[in-house]
């Protein structure tokens, strides 16, 4: 019978040493002339290019101008970043009116706030946390950025939004200090902390409908100033638009995925068609039909704005390829999890919520960051219908009179820019991947 030696030290590996870096660049690098011959020459090109970037970008750049000429008469080899840093203002927050920019900021600090529980180890009911954040932020970031009249339906949406992140920061804020609920927080403040659950989730659920009531009333008496989505622009609608496509399109794919493996007929037929239709066309496609074709599905007297449109578009069309992504994990989940999740007496909801559908989400986590990442950069293909994204106010600085012909700064911030944002998405996954992972060292 073989005998697997499980190690629990915490020793740690021996520390390199010159002797030890030698040997490896040997075997590694240096272990034939062919690989001998391969590693100088990549090594070379890598200087190169290393090295003219370095100069070009940094050591003869031009910092501090006020035209495009000016650089040019500075030095005419370097990268001329007084342009970028000139539009700065319009990368990041577009058109928008610089009084109000701080509706923006401030709508990002929502955001993190509502969802910096998730990080924190001893907050309980991440679930609800997550789902509030994806069903209640959008609409309170919405009027935020907006602004207007908000009418009834806002302004349940608002208030509710408001009781959401009050109570995640409260529920947080006890986690971490006290490591307990909200919920048993009230509960005990109301005397019903050895009730039973039940009772104490209905006392809570008052508790929050009181708060409900109060945060309708609270917000009722303000209203933000109106700014037209026209004036959205730069890094801030690049977000929006991918930010409500990320949040929408697994919730949707995991629909569509089920719906294709449904057992009624109709369901599947729909759920197939559906997503195949929106794979088989490229995005552009959509986008161009979505603002052609989308108000005459409309009924009588509604109108739907072009960032609306496109939001619309981009959603559906990232919920079609999450589908597949999605099936592709539930297929990869033996047939045995959901027969022994059937003897235990769990219907099919119960049984895709708690035993199949976590486990496939674990493993499609590195496809559905790539289908986010993916997403993000699509989105710079609304600048071709009008939209003043990134990539639109990049591209507008070549033709602003000081700057113009500035083609290669902007692009090249730009970069940096969508590298830094997909590379932090692609450690937060590798992170994930680790934390949830199951497998055991032996």
């Amino acid at each position: 019978m073989a005998i697997v030696t499980i190690s629990t030290s915490n020793s740690r590996p021996p520390p390199i040493n010159e002797a030890t870096l030698i040997g490896w660049m040997r075997m590694h690098l240096f272990s034939s002339p062919l690989n001998s011959i391969l590693t100088i020459l990549t090594t070379y090109i890598i200087y190169l290019t290393v090295s003219g970037v370095w100069v070009w970008g940094v050591v003869d750049a031009i910092w501090i101008a006020d035209t495009r000429r000016e650089c040019f008469d500075i030095n005419i080899s370097g990268a001329c970043w007084a342009g970028v840093s000139a539009w700065m203002e319009n990368i990041f927050y577009g058109r928008y009116p610089r009084e109000e920019i701080w509706r923006i900021d401030f709508g990002l600090f929502l955001l993190f706030l509502w969802m910096a529980p998730l990080w924190m180890p001893r907050v309980r009911g991440k679930v609800i946390i997550g789902m509030t954040t994806v069903f209640l932020y959008p609409f309170l970031a919405g009027y935020l950025f907006s602004g207007g009249d908000k009418g009834i339906f806002m302004s349940v949406m608002v208030s509710a939004a408001i009781v959401g992140i009050i109570a995640n920061t409260l529920n947080a804020t006890l986690g971490v200090l006290a490591d307990r609920s909200l919920s048993n927080f009230v509960n005990n403040k109301l005397g019903f902390g050895n009730a039973p659950e039940e009772k104490q989730q209905k006392v809570f659920l008052i508790f929050l409908a009181v708060c409900f009531v109060l945060a309708y009333i609270w917000q009722s008496g303000w209203q933000a100033e109106i700014v037209s989505w026209t004036k959205w622009g730069g890094l801030f609608l690049t977000l929006v638009i991918s930010g409500i496509g990320i949040a929408s399109a697994l919730p949707g794919g995991i629909i569509l995925a089920m719906g294709r493996r449904s057992k009624l007929p109709v369901i599947r037929v729909l759920s197939t068609a559906f997503i195949e239709l929106f794979r088989s066309v490229p995005l552009i496609t959509v986008l161009f039909m979505a603002t052609t074709m989308f108000p005459l599905f409309m009924p009588e007297g509604v109108v739907l704005n072009k960032l609306v449109q496109v939001i619309i578009a981009v959603c559906l069309f990232n919920a079609c390829y999450m589908a597949e992504t999605v099936r592709a994990g539930l297929q990869a989940i033996p047939k045995g999890q959901a027969e022994g999740a059937h003897t235990i007496g769990l219907g099919y909801w119960g049984t895709m919520g708690l035993i199949v559908m976590p486990q496939a989400l674990k493993h499609m986590i590195p496809n559905i960051v790539g289908s986010f990442m993916g997403l993000l950069k699509d989105t710079t293909l609304v600048s071709i219908i009008g939209l003043f994204d990134i990539l639109g106010m990049l591209r507008s600085i070549s033709r602003d009179t000081p700057w113009l012909g500035l083609h290669k700064e902007p692009l090249v911030f730009g970069a940096m820019l969508f590298f830094i944002i997909c590379f932090a998405m692609s450690k937060y996954s590798r992170h994930l991947e680790a934390k949830l992972s199951t497998g055991h060292k032996v």
